[in-house]
């Protein structure tokens, strides 16, 4: 049976179609169709010309994750397998399909020429190409894009009006610098500019859920000597339309929020959701993430996806320090900040290695960054195995890696080679080489290996 490769370049209202053999070689020419009704009638007769020339042949086609323009194709395509049995769909990641093109070293990039890098990237990674995968998150998807597009003009809108304040009510900035709170839009609502802030009464302030009588005594005095210089009715009616706005945002956020989560009925969010830390919410942005467990070969693969894995540089005698990486989206990496944040002060267990991090020295950043990847393992871990988070497991494998730890360097120490100290390097490799010619030699006076690989520590006779 003979395999065929349709590579699919998705444009917005249109895209580029190649086909390919197994040896890469173009069947016939190129073409182009309308993401319109028409067009996919037309693929319809192209894909029966084809299988009426190949019956034997099995058709492997692909489109890139586009931002959603690759829907409309895949979908057509997937109906279209009740006619064609042999016509197989998949959407791959459009790094890896780029990551290819350079490595063939194309460096002219066209519609046509990146549908024939679809089709060469099917040919030459199957492995990494899953097809007929059912999304069972593209209900929660939009809803979770729409979420982070209403949280995201929230924070314009905030930004914005942090900017009018400084000019109208400068002293209540200094009540902002971890957030705009809801009593500060309810007072800001009512006394939009200092003028209008420094005639208030002590008893309408109270009225402010959350505001005490010190807090308004101070508010009002800093009022009456504030330095703002814009206290026109224009700028109070602006900071009150962004108040509205804020708010009303607010409002839309609370509700998609709850309807997502109630709407929501993927298991793996349940199970996430054993992890005290992890809230629905934030389970259901990282399974957003991850899709199935089943795509990353390993943990190491996921962390790497998150990009919270460390990294180090080392040439010749040059090794950098270890750092988070920080390789791909940003957003994956700020849910699991926020869980992490969180499992500090609910979870015993990562409260536990949080504390034992700080006890070694890391500063807080740094122990929070080694719990992203901590807590991320465990995340893989239970959706690996379908199990709910039990502390006791982590506990037995942290002891075992302890044990494996030793012993391997225990097995480094009576691992003896020789030294060259006659070798053309630099001074600073030939300082290290001094440095394990004298630890071998310690090595050779104080044990010896036995041939079962038992130590044998000398006796001295009295």
């Amino acid at each position: 049976m003979n395999n065929f490769y349709l590579g699919i370049d998705v444009s917005k209202g249109y895209s580029d179609f190649v086909l390919l053999d197994q040896k890469k070689q173009l069947q016939g020419e190129s073409f182009q169709l309308d993401d319109t009704f028409g067009g996919h009638q037309q693929l319809y007769v192209y894909l029966s010309g084809f299988f009426v020339a190949h019956p034997d042949a099995s058709l492997y086609a692909a489109v890139e994750s586009t931002g959603g323009f690759e829907n409309n194709w895949y979908r057509v395509l997937s109906q279209y397998r009740e006619q064609f049995p042999e016509l197989h769909v998949s959407r791959i990641n459009p790094y890896g399909v780029h990551m290819h093109g350079k490595a063939d070293l194309k460096r002219i990039k066209t519609d046509s020429i990146s549908a024939r890098t679809i089709a060469e990237y099917l040919v030459v990674h199957p492995e990494e190409v899953s097809y007929q995968e059912e999304d069972y998150y593209a209900s929660v998807r939009r809803q979770w894009t729409l979420l982070r597009l209403l949280i995201k003009q929230k924070v314009q809108l905030v930004n914005q009006l942090e900017a009018i304040l400084y000019i109208a009510n400068t002293e209540l900035l200094s009540h902002c610098r971890d957030g705009i709170r809801l009593w500060m839009l309810r007072l800001l609502k009512r006394y939009p500019t200092a003028p209008h802030l420094a005639k208030a009464r002590v008893e309408t302030l109270l009225k402010i859920p959350y505001m005490k009588q010190e807090l308004a005594d101070e508010l009002i005095q800093g009022a009456k000597t504030s330095v703002a210089s814009s206290v026109d009715d224009v700028t109070a009616d602006t900071i009150r339309c962004l108040v509205d706005e804020i708010m009303g945002k607010l409002k839309v956020i609370a509700l998609r929020k709850k309807r997502m989560e109630e709407n929501c009925s993927i298991p793996e969010v349940a199970l996430l959701c054993t992890f005290p830390g992890i809230a629905t919410y934030s389970a259901i942005g990282i399974m957003i993430e991850i899709g199935a467990v089943s795509r990353f070969a390993g943990v190491k693969q996921l962390a790497c996806y998150f990009g919270v894995h460390p990294v180090f540089s080392q040439s010749g005698d040059k090794t950098g320090n270890f750092h988070m990486s920080k390789k791909g989206r940003k957003e994956p990496r700020q849910i699991l900040f926020t869980i992490t944040k969180f499992a500090i002060v609910h979870n015993p267990l990562i409260k536990e290695i949080y504390a034992a991090h700080l006890q070694k020295g890391m500063s807080k950043m740094a122990a929070i960054g080694a719990l992203m990847h901590k807590i991320l393992r465990i995340i893989y871990g239970m959706l690996k195995h379908n199990q709910p988070f039990n502390p006791d497991i982590d506990r037995r494998n942290r002891s075992r890696s302890e044990e494996v730890r030793t012993t391997s360097t225990q097995r480094k120490k009576l691992k003896l080679r020789p030294v060259n100290l006659k070798a053309p390097v630099s001074r600073r490799q030939n300082k290290i080489r001094k440095e394990q010619e004298l630890t071998q030699k310690d090595n050779n006076t104080l044990c010896t290996g036995s041939r079962s690989g038992s130590l044998h520590f000398p006796v001295t006779k009295t």
